[in-house]
């Protein structure tokens, strides 16, 4: 009887593997799109400039059809009570810290997908889901992601947001530099509405050549230190401080890119050798021999 059973679990295996392979909803994708080009895009963000208004919040959800309300409650103050992190509902965010003294006024900081050079949620992706863009953008596409959210364990800013609200077809959200707008040689929303220039967007070579004059030409008002220069391995987004951005809820992080060697190991297990279903319906059927083979003892 135990011979028996191992040999309906193996047709049965044999019967969902094959269905497994045809099947032609999203399917794994071997190797994600990563374009790092000389002339990738950024943005500097000069946090002694940013005044608060909150402007950039209403732009990006307006971009993206998101709920904005009136552009009058942006006035509201009283949301820098506490520090907020971007997520399905704001896909960018601005943050209020104390100023360097008690004559200084309050620091704000914008924050938003860094878009990686080297992305890490492209690297998890063990589907191709995400993609860096030559312009510099890291963006999502729906129709090839599984919901395993891997990219939001692997984000070393923790950015990417699940809908886990939505019951069907929840997606993951997050700032996709504009993307759509950006291919028809348009400024990124929230870069085009700041009323006091403290966006800047252009390509990141010249930002950071910019972010240094500023240094140089204003020692008092700024620390020497680029964020998104060097940190894990560059970002499109830049910017400058007068105090340490650890007191400013950034993570410290190295130079080293954040994906690591295991992704080359991760995409060829699912692209190649199983596709996730077969895999799941191995270890399944794994379980289920093991069950008969102690009924049967």
């Amino acid at each position: 009887m135990a011979n028996s059973s191992r040999r309906d679990f193996f047709k049965t295996l044999g019967i969902i593997g094959a269905g497994a392979a045809g099947l032609k909803t999203k399917s794994a994708g071997a190797a994600p799109v990563k374009i790092v080009s000389d002339n990738r895009m950024g943005v500097l963000v000069d946090t002694t400039v940013c005044i608060g208004c909150r402007r950039c919040e209403f732009a990006c959800k307006e971009a993206h059809n998101l709920p904005t309300g009136n552009i009058e409650d942006y006035d509201n103050r009283t949301v820098f009570e506490q520090m907020r992190r971007p997520d399905t509902k704001a896909l960018t965010v601005v943050n209020e810290y104390p100023g360097t003294d008690k004559k200084s006024g309050p620091i704000n900081v914008k924050v938003q997908c860094m878009h990686c050079d080297h992305p890490a949620c492209v690297s998890a992706c063990i589907v191709g889901a995400f993609s860096k863009q030559e312009n510099g953008s890291v963006i999502w596409d729906e129709s090839l992601c599984i919901g395993c959210r891997y990219c939001i364990v692997a984000c070393p800013f923790q950015i990417p947001a699940f809908e886990y609200e939505k019951a069907i077809e929840p997606e993951i959200r997050k700032c996709d530099f504009c993307w759509e707008r950006t291919k028809k040689g348009l400024l990124p929303a929230c870069v085009n509405i700041c009323p006091v220039e403290a966006l800047t967007y252009g390509k990141r070579y010249e930002l950071i050549q910019e972010a240094h004059k500023r240094i140089e030409k204003n020692p008092d008002r700024y620390i020497d230190h680029v964020l998104g220069e060097t940190e894990v391995g560059g970002t499109s987004w830049l910017y400058l401080a007068n105090k340490d951005f650890k007191e400013m809820d950034f993570p410290k992080l190295d130079d080293k890119p954040a994906p690591g060697a295991t992704e080359s190991l991760q995409h060829a297990i699912f692209a190649y050798f199983l596709p996730p279903a077969m895999l799941f319906s191995l270890l399944g059927g794994i379980m289920w021999l093991n069950r008969k083979s102690e009924e049967n003892e």
